[in-house]
């Protein structure tokens, strides 16, 4: 294992960034680590391996100064990992147009601020990993309420495995780290969002929106740490998952899908081939 790597995480006040930024520096990493909330971020070491930077994912500007920084700063960037984003809960049409696009600008355009302006050094150093966080939401979209949420950890993915194919020449490295529920913060109010104008009529998501932010939230099966750990983990492999999934019921939920998809194209095949000249 070479600690010698430099991480560069973005979200990493809080959840799994900050629980990564942690453990990297125990494990004598060198971490450069980026919020909004540059205080918060300090709170977290005073490391000599820890170089905390203000930076807005969605905004290009900030992302390319914070990556240039930790390259000048550190000499080089090897890990780099999309932590940045969150949840947004409610019915399709409850959910503005505003608010939907609001979630794609960090989730979906700032995983791709950050790429963009990564790439150059990984392609000329021609190695890295890229790190992305997307959810067992960007498997499936069964979770009622969850449906822009689902959209940008999908696009999160189809914009990963494409990104494979195109770094795999260049000796670059992608992950799609999917996880199911684990006990951070992303439940609470500073993660999870809710539209502005609720419809009363849609009950069941009302439920599952109280399910997730009382019942739920601080009863996830999932642990962090050893989620983070699993993370750090597949970066010291010679070949490292394209996809990842993290926790019992992420993996459940994935494969429930596959079955699924299984059974369906098997059931349509005649429809589907019949299509042809």
């Amino acid at each position: 294992m070479s600690t010698n790597k430099v991480w560069f995480i973005t979200g990493a006040s809080r959840g799994f960034g900050r629980d990564l930024v942690t453990q990297l520096l125990e494990q004598g990493y060198r971490v450069a680590a980026t919020s909004r909330n540059l205080d918060e971020l300090r709170k977290i070491a005073t490391d000599s391996n820890f170089l905390p930077l203000a930076a807005d994912p969605a905004t290009e500007a900030t992302v390319a100064k914070a990556i240039a920084d930790t390259v000048q700063h550190f000499g080089s960037i090897d890990v780099v990992v999309n932590n940045a984003g969150y949840g947004l809960i409610g019915g399709l049409e409850e959910v503005s147009d505003a608010e939907a696009r609001a979630n794609f600008e960090i989730n979906v355009f700032g995983t791709l601020n950050v790429i963009r302006k990564a790439l150059p050094y990984l392609r000329k150093q021609r190695s890295g990993h890229i790190l992305n966080i997307s959810s067992i939401g960007g498997t499936t979209g069964d979770f009622p309420g969850f449906g822009i949420y689902c959209a940008t950890k999908f696009a999160v993915n189809g914009l990963s495995e494409s990104l494979a194919a195109e770094l795999k020449p260049f000796g670059i490295n992608v992950s799609i780290i999917s996880p199911g529920y684990f006990r951070t913060s992303f439940l609470s109010s500073g993660s999870l969002h809710t539209p502005e104008n609720e419809i009363p009529e849609y009950l069941s998501i009302r439920e599952v929106q109280q399910a997730h932010q009382h019942s739920y939230n601080g009863n996830q099966p999932g642990d962090p740490v050893k989620a983070v750990q699993a993370m750090i983990k597949i970066t010291e492999v010679e070949n490292p998952p394209l996809h990842l999934f993290l926790g019992e019921d992420a993996f459940g939920l994935a494969a429930d899908k596959f079955n699924q998809l299984t059974t369906e194209i098997k059931e349509w095949r005649e429809i589907t081939v019949s299509t042809g000249f």
